[in-house]
């Protein structure tokens, strides 16, 4: 603690009420010696709930490795956010950070008129205030008549906290004395534009109740459903709400919360409110499973997700995961290869998917069999439950390109490559765009011999610039009753066309 020296001259008038009404005790001969708390200095220690636990120009953030929190330099990601097609920028964009479990570390920046955002961030610092160690974080985007980022086949670019760089001091400035900044390449978010079917309606606007929202998947659902996720004060908006009735229902491990009824008309809709029935957990339910991964690598292991019914995307066989309903949990590497439970989880109806994650694995898509179809459960609150079948597990067949590990940039007429599958007699070659329409397919592509990989000239129409697809290739077997045997996987294949 600092005594703050202050005399009565320079206080203001109620501080001078107060003192004259012997409400404020100071140094002096009549009374006690008493210290009065003021604002920390750089790496002072702070309490993050204190009106001004740190003086100008710096803010309260979490120490790494204990519960304690000290002063420190804030930190901002700032970028754009453009439309994908035309390059042009978004104004009034919606920018969320979440950490590498998929938990939001921010509240929300809105984009000014030329798509500029300057987003704080709130991450763990070490004892002189710099970030303890390199995290990776991702953004969310959304705005007026665009598709959400990331979602479909569009991923989020990876942001690491080591690209921090210090802000050029500005002498007449004392608030950019301590400020840092991440700024490059991935911090300029691209949204793709939705058809013009899905454009135009209304918001929907509000919030989690409680202090333990932050990333939940809200969902608008009773049509066309619509999705985000709630930032880390639980605040939400949902664009592009066409009229009609909706029910908003928030999903989140560890959470039940109640849905709400909205009825959207000729006007945004605001100030929602979705309360919280049990934040300990009790009222949730745990599900179980096991997998069997066969014909692939030894020491494989795998992850399994709960993905929402209503935001299930049939063309690609998955959807977004709300944060928690995974095994094993958020952040960990996927080390599933038998038996596996997911706790925490809230009512719902839910698609159980296996192998969704790139870990080499893939479902078998031979559906004739036990263990490969897609499952639908139906989850009361409180009351577990156990997935009766097995889900079998297969080798993937290996992307070379384009999107091998991350989507890629094509020009021209994309070439797909793959490794070959030895037992195959055929392939199927399909081709979907971001917001998940099916472009193109070959169902007759043949089986190579004496070749590592297969190599598939596209041949459909005109691919639109700036539009993110993806190429899937399954082969099959068609001696006896034809069946898939195996395929690329889900999140490998991705790419960006550029023209030319």
């Amino acid at each position: 603690m600092r005594s703050t020296g202050v005399v009565e001259a320079a206080m203001p008038a109620f501080t001078r009420l107060a003192f004259t009404l012997g409400l404020v005790s100071l140094t002096t001969s009549a009374c006690k010696d008493q210290e009065l708390e003021t604002a920390g200095e750089l790496g002072d220690p702070c309490t993050p709930g204190d009106e001004a636990p740190c003086v100008a120009g710096l803010v309260c953030e979490p120490r790494s490795g204990d519960a304690s929190y000290l002063c420190a330099g804030p930190i901002e990601l700032r970028g754009m956010v453009i439309d994908a097609i035309d390059q042009t920028p978004i104004a009034g964009a919606r920018v969320l950070a979440l950490d590498d479990t998929s938990a939001p570390i921010s509240d929300v920046a809105i984009t000014d008129a030329e798509g500029n955002y300057a987003l704080p961030i709130a991450i763990p610092r070490d004892s002189d205030g710099n970030p303890a160690t390199a995290l990776t974080l991702t953004l969310q985007g959304s705005a007026v008549d665009h598709q959400l980022y990331p979602s479909g086949l569009q991923p989020a670019f990876p942001v690491s906290t080591a690209d921090v760089t210090p802000v050029e001091d500005d002498p007449d400035d004392a608030s950019d004395d301590h400020l840092s900044i991440i700024e490059n390449a991935s911090t300029t978010i691209a949204l793709i534009p939705l058809e013009a079917a899905d454009r135009g309606g209304f918001t929907i606007s509000g919030r989690v109740a409680g202090d333990a929202g932050g990333g939940t998947l809200i969902v608008a659902e009773g049509g066309a459903a619509k999705h985000t996720i709630a930032d880390a004060s639980g605040e939400f908006v949902l664009f592009n709400v066409q009229p009609g009735a909706w029910s908003l229902h928030g999903y989140r491990g560890g959470l039940q919360i109640q849905p709400a009824d909205v009825t959207v008309a000729s006007a945004d809709v605001g100030d929602v409110v979705l309360e919280v029935l049990d934040a300990s957990g009790a009222g949730t339910a745990t599900v179980s499973g096991s997998v069997n991964i066969v014909n692939a690598p030894g020491g494989s292991m795998t992850s399994v997700v709960l993905i929402p019914s209503a935001v299930f995307i049939e063309a690609f066989e998955f959807g977004p995961v709300p944060y928690g309903l995974r095994a094993p949990s958020p952040g960990i590497a996927p080390n599933v290869s038998g038996a596996w439970t997911i706790t925490g989880v809230p009512e719902g109806t839910y698609y159980v998917i296996a192998s969704l994650e790139n870990d080499l694995l893939v479902r078998d898509p031979d559906t004739n069999i036990a263990g490969t179809q897609i499952v639908e459960i139906t989850v009361s609150a409180g009351q577990n439950f156990d997935v009766p079948d097995s889900f079998k597990i297969t080798e993937a067949l290996a992307v070379v390109g384009p999107g091998r590990d991350q989507p890629e940039e094509v020009s021209g007429t994309p070439i797909f490559e793959f490794a070959d599958d030895s037992s195959e007699d055929r392939y199927v070659v399909v081709v979907h765009d971001a917001l998940g329409n099916e472009v193109w397919r070959d169902d007759q592509v043949p089986g190579v011999s004496g070749s590592p990989t297969v190599v598939v000239p596209y041949a459909g129409p005109a691919l639109t610039e700036g539009m993110y697809y993806r190429f899937q290739a399954t082969s099959w077997k068609d001696a006896g009753s034809s069946s898939p045997i195996s395929r690329t996987e889900d999140l490998r294949g991705v790419f960006v066309y550029r023209g030319g």
